[in-house]
């Protein structure tokens, strides 16, 4: 069984969504920064439930700043996963909580998703329908300026991954939800389109690790957490950022999309 690795959460405050941003801020520093990869982001369902996801890394397009986050966590389906491109999901514009380090929540929005997108596309690719799970969520231009894009522990991301894994090679995620924030593992392979990585950590991604940002062992992103499998490893399916960036810059609303470097050097890490 594949399962999609959204929390469910109870007791959700829904807060006033804040205006555009037009401009993008410099970054704050990293010490003292309340929003970066690894917050929690909370997507209403209704006025008393929704989603629990992670962030994976910052982005920028058309001036604005933008969290990464997995499609699905905006999906109000079952928990088994299957096609986004046929799944039924919240549509753009959709509040996101975005819970900061400080304790304090910031309103977002849903600017951008895969599964939408593939949608009003007409998407007829079942690996892409099926690999495709990435999503962006818009600060308000106050929140912008609380970024910082270097990963908390870790350092980085020094740039994409376009290359794909090799078996075996090491990987690394931070996930702060279970209070062991830094998963290590190695790659078990690829899938044969390229689009989804599969990959084995400890400990592995649990529900509300959905959409947290995978590093290979130099730094590089390559990935956002999306599936939990049904083994003796609890292995995780991650999707392939390359490949999900090229489709939300060339498809989506928003323009080119473009991943921001940390400012902060990558800690090598090894299996």
């Amino acid at each position: 069984m594949i399962r999609l690795l959204a929390a469910s959460t109870v007791g959700l405050l829904l807060l006033f969504v804040p205006g555009v941003a037009t401009a993008t801020p410099r970054w704050a520093p990293a010490a003292s920064a309340t929003i970066r990869p690894g917050v929690a982001l909370l997507t209403p369902l209704d006025a008393r439930s929704g989603n629990a996801c992670t962030a994976n890394f910052v982005y920028t397009a058309g001036g604005r700043t933008y969290l990464g986050m997995a499609a699905h966590c905006a999906g109000t389906g079952s928990d088994d996963a299957g096609s986004g491109c046929v799944e039924p999901t919240l549509p753009l514009g959709t509040t996101v909580l975005v819970r900061r380090s400080d304790g304090g929540t910031s309103d977002a929005e849903l600017a951008y998703s895969s599964w939408i997108t593939m949608r009003e596309r007409g998407e007829r690719d079942s690996q892409r329908c099926s690999f495709n799970d990435f999503a962006l969520v818009a600060l308000a231009p106050a929140d912008a300026a609380r970024v910082n894009p270097t990963v908390p522990v870790l350092g980085g991301p020094v740039g994409v991954d376009t290359d794909g894994l090799r078996k075996g090679e090491p990987v690394v995620s931070y996930s702060p939800n279970d209070g062991r924030a830094v998963h290590r593992g190695s790659s078990l392979g690829d899938d044969e389109s390229g689009l989804l990585h599969y990959v084995a950590t400890r400990p592995p991604g649990i529900p509300g690790d959905s959409g947290s940002g995978f590093l290979d062992g130099h730094g590089a992103a390559f990935g956002v957490l999306s599936t939990e499998f049904d083994d003796a490893q609890h292995s995780n399916g991650v999707i392939d950022l390359a490949a999900a960036l090229a489709y939300a810059s060339r498809y989506g609303p928003l323009g080119p999309v473009a991943l921001v470097p940390g400012n902060e050097p990558f800690k090598s890490v090894s299996v």
